[in-house]
């Protein structure tokens, strides 16, 4: 057999082998993000709902994107606040609110840089754990919250989660890292 010939089998087998260790689970794309600028990176094809939520004393429409792979659900929340005031106390209710279900987990938050996010409201970023793990293994939240100033005056407020145990280790990184306010 020429010498080519070989060096092309080996290759195609490479190929394919790099291909095999793929995983199917993550399907990376591009979602822009109720046409208020933020480019989100999901690993599956996105469903779109909407849905009303109560902030503080005000029910809130807020717009959903998100899909489950590998294991998890990764979804973007969005809502439009009318002014920088209204945004922080639409932000300090939904955070709450979402402290408010986790019980009695392990809970972690800090302060990220997001690029181009407003400094007030801050980004906020929480990791919780459940203290008891159920049958399976521990059900982990990861939540994102963070605000953009609009030219229009709005504030456009987001959460970003990650619900649950990724069969990747890197799947909540990606998901995160790439989110992209203009």
């Amino acid at each position: 057999m020429p010498l080519a010939v070989v060096h092309s089998s080996r290759l195609v087998l490479a190929a394919a082998a790099l291909l095999a260790a793929c995983s199917p689970a993550f399907n990376w794309r591009e979602v822009p993000i109720a046409g208020a600028g933020l480019i989100a990176m999901l690993p599956c094809k996105a469903d779109r709902a909407t849905r009303a939520l109560p902030l503080g004393s005000e029910s809130v429409q807020v717009d959903m994107t998100g899909c489950e792979a590998g294991g998890a659900t990764f979804a973007v929340a969005h809502a439009s606040a009318n002014s920088p005031e209204q945004a922080e106390a639409w932000l300090r209710a939904w955070q709450a609110a979402t402290r408010g279900q986790l019980g009695d987990a392990q809970v972690a938050e800090s302060r990220p840089g997001v690029q181009r996010a407003t400094a007030v409201p801050a980004p906020l970023r929480l990791d919780a754990r459940p203290q008891q793990q159920p049958q399976g293994g521990a059900t982990q939240l990861q939540v994102l919250w963070f605000a953009q100033s609009q030219k229009d005056g709005t504030v456009a407020l987001y959460q970003a989660t990650v619900l649950g145990r990724p069969s990747s280790a890197e799947a909540s990184k990606t998901f995160f890292e790439g989110l992209r306010l203009p």
